[in-house]
């Protein structure tokens, strides 16, 4: 494994990048004075609260909050990991990411690369099995009985694990290292204790789960028959990460520009058969139910998303799971409803027995979010008396309260005061916590040292070649270590910009409050170097204030020495002539 990624090397990134091309390549920005806007990618709104600032390299959305650098950008929008964020930042840029001795952030990219066309051949060598393998009639009689024709094969580039404990092994295990790779990436087994390695998948339909950029990342394999376990999954791997891949979503990104909805199914041979019938903005989630990265995945893709499970009692606790998932990504504009299946059918068997209209009819008709709610949580109330009304609002109350503030939420406020049989008057006092109007910001209060911080953050150009305030270190005030630790930062360089200094905090129990000073209207405009000198200048005379008030208590407490009481009358005479 990879050591850290050096620090100079993520601030000279952040340096050159220009967080405007980064963001302009996945959303329109529009100039707006000297910044860019446009509607925030991260809520639904219709006027603009997303603002980009080139000086800055920062973006902020006045609306929901969201904020960072071309990092956290990427991170935010693409669903990636901090690693990974700057890896594609460096890509995007043509250099290499170094790695330091020592410590770990995971694989490096050329690592990374190694193991995408590891499996991508492994992936090959599948198809081949599937064409060329002795058993492959048993195979693709099996495929064509499920109704799969051979572009839609090619199209997911499904394979064959063939009977055997070192198939794969054999044909790439040829040296260590490789070998060493292959059990990284899921591909192998080892069994414990035994160092005995074997090819986790045998006698499956293989089918290769691809990330968004279409890279093959792990596998999940099916039986021919009814043995156990019917589908077998590759485990959690340095580029698989199961809560957050959705299978058959890169195939649905091909397929569309903009993306109408996505059904979410269980299983890899329901998403194959739904495409196999012209229904190929299907997707699987990997598992029981849908997390919350899937979900904001989905929504990120599309503004529907319609959950298709099994009706039973199995079927249902999945789509309480995905709901409960949900909710946090409920903004305006984006809608989740509900298919439940009859008892024995699958997406894939009812696509074959009543054909692709029948079954876009039920999506059409689906359940939605609102009326499975509800129903979900009256099963076991009896709703026609005031105590089971009033239990069940209260029960709705927590989990409306994780959907964000807007037009989605009122909507379903509304529509509980109608299942309720309540007025909305009546059912508002319950929600006390829940306003339906946006809270009013509160205002910064804006000490000098957080003056003093928020110029410099947005200004960090004024740092530069500053001389040294050893008198502030003596000052006992909340904030000081922060502004000391920014004059070190900003000291040394006057290419040193905001992107790069709110780096350093990052996950830090500060970032938050230095975000907000670096979006903070200070007024300052074009004296923005002055008025930051008159603040340093306000602090300095603090620190004498404060030393006064210590001589004076020591004073009254047991006497001064000869040094503190000249310290004393000095600071005395320095007072009263200001």
């Amino acid at each position: 494994m990879a050591g850290r990624i050096p620090r100079d090397f993520i601030d000279g990134l952040i340096g050159r990048a220009d967080i405007v091309d980064i963001v302009e390549k996945r959303i329109k920005l529009k100039k707006a004075g000297k910044n860019y806007q446009a509607c925030c990618p991260f809520h639904n709104e219709k006027s603009p609260s997303f603002t980009v600032s080139q000086d800055k390299q920062f973006y902020h959305c006045f609306g929901c909050g969201a904020h960072g650098n071309a990092i956290g950008f990427l991170m935010e929008y693409d669903n990636l990991e901090f690693v990974e964020a700057i890896e594609d930042l460096a890509g995007f840029y043509g250099v290499e990411v170094p790695r330091e001795e020592g410590g770990n952030q995971g694989p490096s990219a050329p690592e990374r690369k190694d193991y995408y066309q590891l499996l991508e051949s492994v992936t090959r060598f599948y198809q081949y099995q599937l064409k060329e393998h002795p058993n492959k009639r048993v195979v693709n009689d099996y495929l064509k009985q499920r109704g799969l024709s051979a572009e839609v094969i090619t199209k997911y580039a499904i394979g064959y694990a063939a009977p055997g404990w070192d198939n794969v092994l054999k044909r790439f295990g040829r040296d260590k290292h490789t070998e060493e790779q292959l059990l990284t990436t899921g591909v192998l087994i080892e069994n414990e204790g035994q160092s005995r390695r074997y090819d986790r998948f045998r006698e499956r339909v293989m089918f290769p789960i691809r990330d968004k950029r279409g890279r093959v990342i792990g596998y999940g394999g099916r039986v021919l028959g009814d043995e156990k376990p019917k589908y077998l999954n590759s485990p959690e791997t340095p580029i698989f990460h199961k809560g957050k891949e959705l299978y058959g979503l890169y195939e649905v990104r091909q397929a569309y520009k903009e993306i109408p909805k996505i059904v979410v199914v269980e299983g890899y041979m329901d998403v194959v058969a739904l495409a196999q019938f012209g229904i190929d903005y299907a997707v699987a989630s990997l598992g029981t139910s849908t997390s919350g990265d899937q979900m904001q995945t989905l929504f990120r893709n599309t503004n529907e998303v319609i959950c298709c499970y099994d009706g039973d009692k199995a079927g249902r606790a999945a789509a309480w799971r995905a709901l409960e998932n949900a909710l946090p990504q409920l903004r305006d504009g984006k809608d989740l409803k509900f298919v439940f299946l009859p008892d024995g059918e699958d997406p894939d068997s009812l696509v074959r027995t009543q054909g692709k209209d029948a079954l876009e009819q039920l999506f059409k008709d689906a359940q939605t979010l609102p009326d499975f709610l509800f129903s979900r949580l009256s099963q076991d109330i009896d709703t026609h008396t005031d105590v089971g009304r009033s239990k069940l609002a209260s029960q709705a109350k927590p989990l409306i309260e994780k959907m964000p503030d807007g037009f989605y939420r009122g909507i379903v406020l509304k529509k509980l005061a109608r299942f309720l049989a309540w007025d909305e008057a009546k059912l508002n006092k319950l929600f006390t916590t829940l306003a339906t109007t946006k809270p009013t910001k509160k205002t910064i209060q804006i000490t000098p040292i957080r003056r003093a911080i928020g110029l410099l953050l947005q200004n960090p150009q004024i740092g530069f070649n500053l001389p040294v305030f050893d008198d502030l270190k003596q000052l006992k005030l909340p904030g000081i270590n922060i502004l000391l630790k920014l004059l070190a930062q900003t000291n040394s360089s006057d290419q040193i910009n905001t992107a790069q200094l709110l780096e350093y905090w990052r996950d830090t129990p500060e970032q938050k409050a230095l975000i907000k000073l670096a979006v903070w209207d200070h007024g300052a405009d074009e004296a923005v170097e002055a008025e930051f000198f008159d603040t340093l200048f306000v602090l300095s005379t603090q620190v004498i204030e404060q030393r006064f008030s210590e001589l004076q208590l020591k004073l009254t407490q047991g006497g001064l020495t000869k040094a503190e009481r000249l310290e004393y009358k000095s600071i005395l005479d320095e007072l009263k002539s200001s």
